[in-house]
């Protein structure tokens, strides 16, 4: 720019001098300017290509790293990924006919990253004025993760998410399910997924014979036996799958239903009945799995109804990540151990309102329901998060529709605390922010699994 600057001052300079070297002047600065023109056009040439190949080596290199983290490639397949990607995105107008060229791609297994350098040469529009090899050269490199990852989804499906806002939940669990799940290897699958949906209580369904111990009389409310047990069984038919809190020593652990099963309360049947709602949800928790289809089947089975026994949802989300309930989950769904270099856990809990609903604190069913909240279930709900936090669960919240001032505290204080641009408490109030919400943390969770 200050050459054509320059140009243009002496050129104004000369058209004023009256001297006989006029028409030779001339002729030097109509050389100039078509040295600026040319130069400044190869510049232009130049930059646009290496803007185009930085961009499709970017994508190439992040695509190519996403699908290693998710199993879709192999390794050996990652060379030939970035190469058809480059060939896809090359820029004709400005490059020769090699296009976009890799010219290296590292993979380190260690560092868990993959780099890579692509070149193209710059078809000039004036060559004469490039004095060196008109090529552009360009790195990238990206972070890719083979950690295995477990999710629980605690999804809210009380009476007061009856209406819009239930159809509002179903439709952002089945896009977070899909956010989770895409593009892996049936086979191999690095993400599962489990949902525990909550009202009065949790529907155990296909565990609760294995892990849930039925209260017959005033004196079973206590810790239950572990599932060994001979009194385990508790005799007579199961009246339903519900479950209640666990009780006793183990009220805020993980422990498995062999060191003790958990509690379904003896006052679930006449509050229930009092209220005229189900004992426990219609849709019975699923265990951690890498099928979506199943998952969304759970989902579309949501009704909304009863009270809020939120810290109920909580325990068994965690119960769904701990490797201590391996003995009565199937194999595909048993949680792996904890290992921050190869494993990592997260737990997504939701809610509509205040939890108002407990069973341990109660001597009588008229005890069990408060609708302006209850203290001891939200100072339980607290206790299950900051264990869960203590073995290394990640917690993210989501309030939907909140307006209750202990219920935001509660998801606040669940909540891990925020890392760097990692966000884990939500506050939404339409469908479209409870999606939006959901979609954010799957992408922060392949973050997290990605940097830590």
């Amino acid at each position: 720019m200050r050459i054509f600057e320059k140009t243009i001052q002496l050129a104004g300079d000369l058209a004023s001098d009256r001297s006989g070297n006029f028409a030779v002047l001339t002729g030097v600065i109509a050389s100039m300017l078509m040295l600026s023109v040319g130069y400044g056009v190869n510049v232009a040439q130049s930059y646009q290509l290496k803007s185009s190949l930085r961009n499709a080596l970017d994508s190439a290199v992040t695509s190519t790293a996403r699908d290693l983290t998710t199993g879709a490639i192999e390794e050996e397949e990652a060379r030939k990924m970035v190469e058809a990607f480059l060939h896809a995105n090359s820029d004709p107008k400005f490059a020769t006919t090699d296009r976009f060229v890799l010219d290296s791609l590292v993979i380190d297994r260690t560092a868990k990253t993959i780099e890579a350098t692509a070149y193209a040469n710059v078809n000039l529009a004036f060559p004469i004025f490039s004095a060196k090899d008109p090529r552009g050269s360009i790195s990238s490199a990206a972070v890719y993760s083979d950690k295995t990852i477990e999710v629980a989804m605690m999804l809210d499906v009380t009476g007061s998410m009856a209406g819009q806002k239930i159809k509002d939940l179903k439709t952002a669990a089945k896009n977070a399910v899909d956010a989770f799940l895409a593009g892996q290897d049936p086979k191999k699958p690095r993400v599962r997924v489990a949902i525990v949906p909550y009202a009065n209580s949790v529907n155990a369904g296909s565990l609760a014979s294995t892990s849930v111990f039925v209260e017959r009389d005033a004196s079973d409310r206590k810790q239950a036996p572990g599932s060994e047990a001979p009194i385990a069984a508790s005799g007579g038919s199961r009246p339903d799958n519900c479950a209640t809190e666990r009780k006793g020593n183990e009220q805020y652990t993980d422990a498995g239903p062999d060191v003790a099963m958990v509690n379904r309360d003896l006052l679930l049947t006449d509050f229930s009945e009092d209220r005229k709602t189900r004992a426990c949800p219609v849709a019975a928790l699923a265990p951690l799995t890498a099928n979506a289809d199943a998952l969304k089947t759970t989902i579309d089975s949501f009704v909304a109804e009863g009270g809020t026994a939120g810290h109920i949802g909580i325990q068994w989300a965690w119960y769904m990540l701990s490797e201590r309930w391996s003995g009565v989950l199937e194999e595909s769904a048993r949680p792996v151990k904890f290992d921050p270099k190869k494993v990592a856990k997260y737990a997504i809990l939701m809610t509509d309102g205040e939890f108002n609903l407990s069973y341990f604190d109660a001597n009588k069913s008229s005890e069990v329901y408060n609708d302006a909240g209850k203290e001891p279930t939200r100072t339980a709900a607290k206790k299950l998060c900051a264990a869960m936090r203590a073995q290394n669960i990640e917690i993210f919240s989501v309030g939907f529709k909140l307006e209750n001032s202990y219920a935001k505290d509660v998801m606040k204080d669940c909540a891990t605390p925020d890392t760097g641009s990692v966000k884990h408490y939500y506050q939404t109030s339409t469908g479209a922010e409870l999606d939006k919400a959901f979609q954010e943390i799957a992408r922060n969770i392949e973050r997290l699994a990605l940097t830590k």
